[in-house]
């Protein structure tokens, strides 16, 4: 395994974006052919719990003069997850796979707390002990993230997501059920504009024990990864397309329900 991260770590940031692009969107279609509304329930899940881990991780491309963090193409793809299920299962599901995913990201901090509770082993001078007593510290600094930036996203997950599937379904209405790829791209757009603001506002302004200035705020925060969202929902429109059941989907009155 090391060797292979070596090597990929050789590669250019953007063929290894794209590349996680390409497994995010299969492993939805998959999902959604294999086990229906429960695969996406699945996905949605694992891609909240694990974008809020690479986040984590900044790196560099190309495009940008500074670092972005990742995750963007696991939060984004929660979104794309959302307006499949709004389109071809009805509204009330879209929001039952945002609960779920919500329920899965608490749990997950909970029993991972629970865990970092118990008393750590001590170094016995032994391989063994030393390796285990220095886990302790590196799953803390993963695992343990600051309150503020666990409750922003948590708040901008929700606020988003219903956002998503509100927008999406007024335009679905208002076009008679025509047009997929304008509902799919303009919810995404103004949704994860909303995430990125509501996420940005609450952990480095207002539940930040020094807020920063509002260009930092605005330019680096908010619309820093902006760009890199919105190119997500550009190239998943055919992926909602690809995702129609076989069966004849649900009227438009039920969609919005």
């Amino acid at each position: 395994m090391e060797v292979l991260m070596e090597r990929l770590q050789g590669l250019p940031p953007e063929v290894l974006w794209l590349g996680l692009l390409a497994v995010a969107f299969g492993s939805i279609l998959a999902l959604h052919r294999w086990a229906g509304r429960a695969g996406l329930y699945l996905y949605m899940a694992i891609a909240i719990i694990g974008g809020n881990l690479q986040v984590l991780k900044v790196t560099q491309f190309s495009v940008f003069p500074d670092p972005v963090a990742l995750g963007t193409i696991l939060f984004s793809t929660t979104f794309l997850c959302t307006d499949i299920l709004a389109e071809y299962h009805g509204a009330r599901y879209a929001r039952k796979g945002v609960l779920l995913g919500f329920t899965g990201l608490v749990l997950f901090n909970l029993f991972l707390f629970a865990a970092l509770s118990f008393r750590p082993i001590e170094a016995a001078g032994d391989p063994f002990t030393e390796r285990a007593a220095a886990l302790q510290g590196h799953l803390e600094a993963v695992f343990l993230p600051a309150p503020a930036i666990l409750v922003a996203s948590l708040c901008a997950y929700l606020v988003s997501q219903f956002n998503d599937i509100w927008i999406f379904g007024r335009i679905r209405a208002a076009t008679r059920g025509r047009f997929l790829w304008l509902r799919n791209n303009a919810s995404t757009w103004i949704s994860a504009l909303v995430d990125n603001t509501v996420f940005s506002v609450l952990a480095f302004v207002v539940l930040a024990p020094e807020p920063i200035g509002w260009k930092p705020l605005v330019f680096t925060y908010i619309l820093g990864t902006y760009g890199l969202r919105v190119t997500v929902a550009l190239l998943d429109s055919p992926i909602v397309y690809l995702a129609r059941p076989r069966r004849r989907a649900l009227p438009a009155t039920e969609m919005a329900g």
